[in-house]
């Protein structure tokens, strides 16, 4: 929310040449996460028992969850920190520096993760402090940049002042993001629940399955993303050609990469879920999972792109509707219709139906909001 809501935010006024606010808005979200952050860790310590009840813990599972889960509300100020900035760096222009303390994050993590877990026997708990630490790494780079290298991002606390407007913005624009994401994680918790009385093979496989489709799923959301910044640039400067053209482009490119990825997911099913783990079974259940999922793989990205568009535009409300769509009025009563209508079967489909309805709704709000937009029109 944060993040995304902040970027495009950023973007926009770089169109505006408008760098006060741009100050105002970076030094928001800087606040904004680590306030937040403290919240989110106050509140999983807190209700932590109640939270591993919801997300189904089991007697075996829950002390590793819950090791694990405290560490990461510990670190949740930096998580969100991190995250955020990622974006708003991106938002910029500098995508090198982004993607620099992304890495460096990253890097550390599989670093540590060995050490803590192998050497110092620390299980689940180690995992997690791993994690923290590369975000906080990640954090320490990130407050370098704004120091020392970005010549429109600010931390300082002047910028706060008078700064209602600038977050009511960055809140509006970004939540289809923070929708998006948190349907995303409760809608696995009902697709798990609905697999559960098919077997502990059927879940194990769905996991595979949903971790090889966010490859898919990552690449289309890396393109879409990475144009939102020049999107609402030419929003900001009133540049309905050059959107429209990079718009395009986008699209292409999304439909292009996703045929590719999705058609060798469907001839290879059964060699990429083999990848994860060495079970017939799994492996049988996964490979039937991983074609239907994989379906919708050449098509989603407009999806993302539709989202990201008219969150440029600065029209938070039809990109909310979106985000809520695919994993919440359409996936989950689909789940339940699909489970008891068609089975095992009916769960693998739900997510690739839902896909192709928001895709249909999208593409013609995208169609109209840009219709809609005037080259005239300024963003305040």
């Amino acid at each position: 929310m944060l993040g995304i809501g902040g970027s495009a935010a950023i973007s926009i006024f770089m169109g505006q040449d408008d760098t006060p606010r741009i100050k105002k808005v970076s030094a928001f979200c800087f606040y904004g996460s680590l306030g937040f952050g403290v919240v989110a860790a106050a509140i999983i310590i807190i209700f932590m028992n109640p939270l591993l009840s919801v997300l189904g813990g089991t007697d075996s599972t829950w002390q590793f969850a819950k090791d694990y889960l405290f560490w990461i509300a510990v670190g949740a100020p930096f998580i969100l920190l991190a995250n955020a900035f990622g974006h708003l760096v991106r938002g910029e222009g500098a995508a090198t520096a982004s993607m620099l303390g992304g890495m460096i994050g990253t890097v550390a993590n599989i670093i540590l993760d060995p050490i803590f877990i192998l050497t110092f026997n620390m299980g689940t708990a180690g995992a997690a402090i791993a994690t923290v630490l590369g975000n906080v790494f990640g954090c320490f780079y990130y407050v370098y940049y704004l120091a020392k290298k970005s010549p429109l991002l600010s931390m300082k606390l002047k910028y706060l002042k008078n700064c209602f407007k600038i977050a009511k913005r960055v809140l509006s624009i970004g939540l289809p993001a923070g929708i998006n994401s948190a349907l995303m994680s409760i809608s696995t918790v009902f697709l798990n629940n609905a697999l559960v009385g098919y077997g502990d093979k059927a879940v194990a496989a769905m996991g595979i399955v949903t971790k090889a489709y966010l490859f898919i799923v990552f690449i289309h959301m890396g393109i879409t993303n990475g144009i939102q910044p020049l999107l609402g640039y030419c929003y900001g400067a009133g540049n309905k050609r050059r959107f429209t053209g990079i718009l395009k482009f986008s699209g292409i490119l999304t439909v292009v990469c996703g045929s590719v990825l999705s058609a060798v997911y469907i001839i290879f099913s059964p060699q990429v879920v083999a990848l994860f783990i060495d079970d017939a079974e799994v492996i049988a259940y996964g490979t039937h999972m991983l074609i239907a999922t994989s379906i919708s793989g050449p098509i989603l990205g407009l999806l993302f792109l539709a989202i990201n568009s008219m969150q440029a535009l600065g029209r938070p409300m039809p990109a909310t509707v979106l985000s809520l769509c695919r994993q919440g009025l359409f996936f989950i009563p689909l789940l339940f219709v699909l489970d008891a209508t068609l089975g095992l079967h009916g769960v693998n489909y739900t997510q690739p139906v839902s896909d192709y309805l928001a895709i249909v709704i999208a593409l013609f709000m995208l169609f109209s909001s840009i219709k809609k937009w005037q080259p005239s029109e300024q963003c305040h």
